[in-house]
């Protein structure tokens, strides 16, 4: 069972991974490369599942363990399916990593406001292209910001094209990754899957995701926040190792266990009602299956590899 000892689980207690392979997207920095340095120094192979591979290459030679660099452009649909066509053999670990924050208003390749198009909908077309390879876990990364914004999904204008905010933005699209966990955990279960869904958040971590906000205000708040008040991202790493490793509950949700989930040692903690709306989820798979021409994978028997689906599935 998952070690809740709270105030004392940190990367040490990760269980012995040799011989298992996990993919990292956004490895290169931050959450990212701390984690995956992490599995690797546990035993595990680590691919490094980047943008730009020559970043990822100069990263990866920080980690001692074994680690391979492939390209994925998240904003890029024809990179998702690239990076999956390639892949061969059993994953254990997926962890959906990578992500954009509060960006000006901008589109993906395939026109797909920027954030959610990234946060969500290249993961969402990621998960099920390696599903038929995954063997353990997917792990997405959520945000305690995902209660902000509107608060739901909004269906009408995903792009926000009428209205965009880019806190509002980047709150829809954690939503939508609680959203996709809740949905991808039930077709687990439902298909007989041994695979498990799970999602974390790193509370307040100083990284250079901050850096990258559209207002000049909001950087500066940021910097002084990530000075004075932020967990560094190893620890911000945590959580989202703890629900890669330790024996959760699918659909479970990690986060700090400190005053307002900002820093702390991993627990389950709770979401927002609108990130547990099953209806919810469900039109936001649909949505995302017509928008990324990617379906759920028929699965036969639980582990062995099948080709993924078409939408409607």
């Amino acid at each position: 069972m998952a070690d809740k000892s709270k105030g004392t689980w940190n990367a040490t207690h990760l269980p012995d991974l040799t011989g298992r392979t996990a993919v990292v997207t956004g490895a290169n920095s931050g959450i990212g490369l701390t984690a995956a340095t992490a599995l690797a120094g546990a035993g595990a192979h680590v691919v490094f599942a980047v943008r730009d591979p020559k970043r990822g290459e100069a990263a990866a030679r920080t980690v001692n363990g074994s680690t391979e660099v492939r390209r994925l452009d998240l904003a890029d649909l024809s990179s998702v399916r690239e990076f999956a066509a390639a892949w061969e053999g059993p994953l254990n670990l997926l962890l959906n990593n990578a992500g954009v924050m509060m960006l000006p208003q901008q589109r993906t390749r395939d026109g797909f406001e920027m954030q959610f198009g990234t946060n969500h909908l290249g993961h969402f077309a990621l998960t099920n292209l390696l599903l038929p390879h995954i063997t353990d876990r997917v792990v997405t990364v959520s945000s305690g910001l995902h209660k902000g914004g509107s608060g739901t999904i909004n269906f009408d204008d995903l792009n926000l094209a009428a209205n965009y905010n880019p806190t509002g933005a980047y709150a829809q699209s954690k939503l939508a990754n609680l959203l996709f966990t809740l949905e991808l955990q039930r077709r687990l279960t439902e298909s007989g899957s041994p695979v498990r869904a799970t999602a974390a958040h790193p509370g307040y971590a100083a990284t250079n995701l901050q850096s990258h906000a559209a207002s000049p205000v909001s950087r500066v708040f940021m910097k002084i926040g990530n000075r004075f008040m932020a967990q560094d991202d190893r620890a911000g790493s945590l959580p989202t190792l703890y629900a890669a490793t330790q024996d959760l509950p699918g659909a479970s949700y990690v986060g700090p266990d400190g005053f307002g989930e900002m820093r702390g040692a991993p627990t389950l903690v709770g979401r927002s009602a609108a990130a547990s709306d099953p209806a919810a989820a469900r039109r936001l798979w649909t949505v995302s299956e017509e928008l990324t021409g990617v379906g759920f994978p028929t699965v036969t028997v639980p582990g062995t590899p099948t080709a993924a689906s078409t939408p409607g599935s």
